[in-house]
């Protein structure tokens, strides 16, 4: 059994999506720009992120890695189960992240996504836990920065369960 402690309201991060949205698009002010989104986790973060940005174009793509699997833990070995289908050569790309904890995934994301051949690459994370980092990756926009906890809602989810949830909290095992 587990409880949930909320972290943040759901008024506070759509008040964080809004200012990392106002920050990405002035950086990308009459650029092209993909958003490549990661499954599962990222797709409610990105939905709130695009629908902020005020260009009349945009491209949105997914990719799926897996790491981590039914369990609260990393297994340290990444795959991707679903890859970019655009074209992204020459193209400012933003990879939206839920949450980069060990780095490992977004480390191999960021590689694979380089051989693409892409303008250039820039991260975007909801959350920057950095409780069990193991490979450091540069964040280039970040809505919350937490040192540790196991969170849920908002597209984060423990086995599956609590993505719906529109907060962010902690689950604390009992």
């Amino acid at each position: 059994m587990e409880e949930l402690r909320e972290i943040f309201t759901p008024e506070e991060i759509q008040k964080k999506v809004k200012e990392l949205a106002s920050t990405i698009e002035r950086d990308f002010k009459g650029k092209p720009l993909v958003i490549i989104g990661t499954l599962k986790g990222a797709f409610i973060f990105l939905a709130d992120l695009v629908r902020n940005l005020k260009r009349k174009e945009l491209e949105i793509d997914f990719v799926r890695v897996k790491s981590y699997g039914y369990s609260d833990a990393t297994s340290g070995e990444v795959v991707i189960t679903k890859d970019v289908e655009l074209t992204l050569e020459g193209k400012n790309v933003v990879i939206v992240e839920d949450i980069v904890d060990t780095g490992l995934t977004l480390d191999f994301l960021i590689k694979h996504l380089t051989l693409h051949k892409p303008e250039s690459i820039k991260i975007c994370a909801l959350i920057d836990k950095r409780e069990r980092r193991k490979v450091e990756v540069k964040i280039d926009y970040v809505g919350f920065i937490l040192e540790r906890g196991f969170l849920v809602g908002y597209g984060l989810d423990y086995a599956e369960k609590y993505r719906h949830l529109p907060g962010i909290y902690e689950v604390i095992k009992k």
